[in-house]
């Protein structure tokens, strides 16, 4: 049975020709950027603030509010930033939404640059994401040629640029101060806040730093309204929500749900179930980095607040389901290797906890774990959380907390054995 309601994100998905821009015109395209051209700044602003968008790139931070914090009495020029890095392990949507539909990304940026008074806005583009950067670019043209970019957009009297920024595949940028630095020219490195990027962002100026799929819920909620947006969803988390779904499963790919969706209709209706049939082991909500949950956690609702009460995060929704044939060890062992690998350096905690843990656990893994390994790898988490200037540091520890929480006796039984369990080959095995 599918999961009955109207799609939003998705809705146009089946039809290739939405990709340029006469298609996107034939099916309402723009018809958001006509209206917003004739509202005030105050006005957009608070038609999202109603809607009650929340961030889709991790944080769930209220999109309306995040754009009411900018001044407008600065004097400095204004700027909206288009998060599209989209690094986080597990995560491909913003890729397929832009890939199937860049002018809806593009008519959302330019609303949004109209309500913070934006005249030139960027998208940074993740380093590998180089096809995705073309059509976006091809998009580009295309609106400035049809005039819904540069002067006198959509017969207004406003201005909105809108220039590409291809970075270069650092994890680390995907933290919305580290991409400001890179969009400078920097080293990508996260800031100390505050001050915060709406007062002080790019160029020292007041920004806006939104992710894809938020930006393209915009355009539908200045059409058909707040209310209509708050049709589906739950309270606290209206909308939809793009899902993507790997790992174990039947039918791994992307996934426009309603959020407060139980895990299990996206696992079983939608996915397809456990790839095999196997039994359901772990799984994460939103990417490695959130929180690990299990099997028993199966029926939580996919929002904001559900998953907070459940000791993880929505997170970017990247969730990675592992079966009863995979081991944690080994897993959090590659994850924080990940999280090792990219850390910026920047922080002493997350630079030197991340390389510790990974030599703890990969000991574990290789089957000469010790008894004392379990303490100092909690007390590696405990000492990591919290300690940095971005999550990533938070990534490496959510990753070792978790997995510990739930799976301590699989960690146990690595020291016990002196190998894994369950025969999963060391990863320097798979290398030789």
């Amino acid at each position: 049975m599918a999961l009955a309601f109207e799609r939003r994100l998705t809705r146009h998905w089946g039809d290739p020709e939405v990709v340029g821009l006469d298609g996107y015109l034939a099916r309402g395209g723009y018809e958001g950027l006509r209206r917003a051209v004739s509202m005030t700044p105050e006005e957009i602003v608070e038609a999202v603030k109603a809607s009650g968008l929340r961030g889709r790139g991790g944080a769930g931070f209220p999109t309306g509010m995040k754009w009411g914090f900018v001044p407008r009495d600065t004097g400095k020029p204004t700027y909206v930033v288009v998060n599209f890095d989209e690094s986080e392990p597990g995560t491909c949507n913003n890729r397929e939404l832009v890939e199937r539909e860049p002018h809806r990304l593009l008519e959302g940026t330019a609303i949004a640059a109209l309500a913070i008074g934006c005249t030139t806005a960027f998208i940074y583009v993740r380093g590998e994401y180089l096809w995705q950067a073309l059509v976006l670019e091809r998009a580009i043209r295309e609106a400035y040629g049809g005039g819904f970019l540069g002067p006198r957009i959509a017969g207004s009297d406003r201005t909105v640029d809108i220039v590409v920024h291809r970075g270069a595949g650092a994890y680390i940028c995907g933290e919305e101060t580290a991409l400001l630095n890179s969009l400078e020219g920097l080293r990508g490195q996260p800031r100390l806040r505050p001050p915060f990027p709406a007062v002080e962002g790019l160029y020292a100026c007041p920004t806006v730093v939104n992710n894809v799929e938020t930006l393209m819920n915009v355009p539908d909620i200045i059409v058909r309204g707040p209310e209509w947006f708050r049709e589906l969803g739950t309270d606290k988390s209206p909308g939809t929500k793009m899902v993507t779904i790997s790992g174990k499963v039947e039918r791994p790919g992307n996934y426009e749900v309603p959020l407060g969706t139980p895990f299990r209709t996206v696992l079983e209706e939608l996915a397809g179930g456990v790839l095999g049939g196997r039994a359901l082991k772990a799984w994460t909500p939103g990417g490695s980095s959130t929180p690990l949950l299990t099997a028993e956690h199966v029926d939580i609702p996919l929002d904001y607040e559900s998953l907070a009460a459940a000791g993880s995060m929505l997170g970017t929704a990247a969730i990675m389901v592992m079966d009863e044939t995979d081991c944690i060890v080994d897993a959090a062992a590659r994850m924080v290797r990940f999280y090792a690998v990219e850390s910026c350096g920047k922080c002493t905690p997350c630079r030197e906890g991340g390389w510790w843990a990974t030599r703890v656990l990969d000991r574990l893994e290789a089957g000469f774990g010790r008894a004392d390994d379990l303490p100092v790898v909690r007390d590696l988490g405990r000492n990591i959380l919290f300690r940095a200037f971005c999550a990533l540091a938070d990534g490496t520890a959510s990753v070792i907390t978790s997995s510990l929480r739930h799976f301590a006796d699989e960690y146990e039984e690595h020291v016990r054995l002196g190998r894994c369990p369950l025969g999963v080959p060391h990863l320097e095995e798979v290398a030789s």
